[in-house]
């Protein structure tokens, strides 16, 4: 393993055990650990690598590769740390953006770990005045940088999208009308983090706020 690479499953390592430990205890934190490696392994099987390429027509379609099948397998490892990357269905996103009571044009839309970029290439068939995605790993945030690039090629749209690479919990939010995208993109214990600073940033500038939860594993720490 490269020193770049150690360093940041070290890190990542050692905040997810603190954490886990912290909230279950050591024994949980150790068994949880266990099953999640024991995932990691089984989904490294051949078998289900072509399981994961799944989700590639609408990447022929527009040209970009957001599949997960793509996925190398250091960055998979480091998902069990913050969240393994899945891309939207875009079927399902669209049937989402259809419930919401807005007028899109005077909202900005963040996706929290948006991994390559699909949910930002889907959210700008949509007059948003701002896309910006927020993702932790650096090698999914390029291939998400990429993915814009070819999309704008492929299509003319996606000006307003932005891809940032940072941690969801240290991001600062616009201080503009949200739709603030969740594909249960952390633990709890950094999901508790963006919360609480979206709460904070509400203080400061009272303004609606929508959050579209996907695969709301965690909706207790939202619903709260």
């Amino acid at each position: 393993m490269s020193s770049k690479f150690s360093q940041q499953f070290l890190t990542a390592f050692r905040r997810w055990w603190k954490e886990q430990a912290s909230e279950k205890g050591v024994s949980a934190a150790g068994s949880l650990l266990a099953r999640e490696l024991w995932d990691f392994l089984r989904d490294s099987t051949p078998a289900r690598r072509r399981q994961r390429y799944g989700d590639m027509e609408y990447d022929w379609e527009h040209r970009v590769n957001t599949t997960s099948g793509t996925v190398g397998w250091r960055e998979r490892l480091l998902g069990v740390f913050h969240s393994a990357y899945q891309p939207t269905d875009p079927a399902m996103f669209r049937e989402m953006m259809t419930e919401l009571p807005i007028q899109f044009d005077q909202f900005s839309f963040v996706d929290l770990g948006s991994g390559k970029g699909r949910t930002l290439l889907l959210a700008s068939e949509y007059p948003f005045q701002r896309i910006v995605g927020i993702e932790i790993l650096p090698a999914l945030h390029r291939e998400a940088e990429e993915n814009i690039r070819a999309y704008r090629d492929s299509t003319g749209r996606g000006g307003q999208i932005e891809s940032v690479l940072a941690d969801a919990g240290e991001y600062v939010f616009p201080e503009t009308p949200l739709v603030v995208y969740l594909f249960n993109p952390l633990p709890e214990a950094g999901l508790r983090r963006v919360i609480g600073r979206l709460e904070e940033s509400l203080l400061k500038v009272w303004r609606p706020v929508w959050i579209v939860y996907h695969n709301p594993v965690l909706e207790h720490v939202v619903s709260a």
